[in-house]
């Protein structure tokens, strides 16, 4: 596939950037067959790594920290170019990939369809309610297959106490434009609200396991909140010993 041709080359200042998170959408396009394979997110920051290493950078979320594609699994990204929308407030990433792009091992991120179905015709020319059902039609096993629901890992624990260390220097760092240090700085109130809204996610995303038998989601959507409840608990003074502390109190 021939690339289209760039008609102007602007400068990374010319980026818009979230107000309050100082991010960006990056969609990441396969350069040869022109595939899309993800879409993340970058600061100004990311962005220079990605054009001095020609390699894909991120920022994530959910942990609050850069995220070099390939650095742990092998499978990076190699740039060919960085390209703006028209109006500034979304990049694309132009790639050759050394490998799957998705975390499952598929080659794009977007290997899953969703249908929507509306049911409106009742018995006897009745109208009946309408019924909304989102299908995901996925190769990953579902519910029931080989899944099993053993003891957690101590690893498991291994993860969220490093987790717990990055929030906690970003509390004590306050670095720029990092997305931890904003939250803190909006306070108690604004990330109880993000708590909030991502419990609802978690719970949303729940229901529709249960209508399409893929959790996958569930997994995504509790990372984000457990993120959120652990800057929760660092600007108000609470410890992750203490609430094992409560949880061992109850037994």
């Amino acid at each position: 596939m021939d690339l289209p041709v760039s008609k102007e080359t602007v400068d990374l200042a010319k980026v818009r950037y979230d107000a309050q998170t100082g991010l960006v959408p990056v969609v990441v396009q396969d350069a040869d067959t022109g595939r899309v394979l993800t879409l993340a997110y970058a600061n100004r920051e990311a962005i220079k790594r990605t054009l001095a290493t020609k390699e894909t950078w991120f920022w994530s979320r959910s942990r609050a920290e850069y995220w070099h594609k390939g650095a742990t699994s092998g499978n990076i990204q190699q740039l060919v170019d960085v390209r703006m929308d028209c109006d500034g407030d979304a990049v694309l990433y132009l790639v050759r990939p050394v490998g799957p792009a998705c975390h499952t091992g598929e080659e794009s991120c977007f290997h899953r369809s969703v249908s929507h179905v509306e049911t409106s015709a009742g018995a006897e020319g009745e109208q009946a309610p309408v019924v909304s059902e989102v299908t995901v039609r996925s190769e990953a096993n579902g519910f029931g297959s080989t899944d099993t629901l053993a003891d957690i890992d101590s690893t498991s624990f291994t993860g969220l106490a490093e987790l717990w260390r990055v929030i906690d220097g970003r509390r004590r760092e306050m670095p720029e434009g990092s997305y931890t240090t904003y939250l803190f700085t909006h306070g108690a109130e604004k990330i109880g609200k993000k708590v909030g809204e991502e419990a609802v996610e978690v719970a949303l995303s729940a229901l529709r396991a249960e209508l399409t038998g893929s959790a996958s989601t569930v997994a995504s959507e509790s990372a984000d909140l457990l993120y959120h409840l652990f800057v929760l608990w660092r600007s108000v003074g609470v410890s992750p010993d203490k609430v094992m502390q409560a949880l061992a109190d109850r037994k």
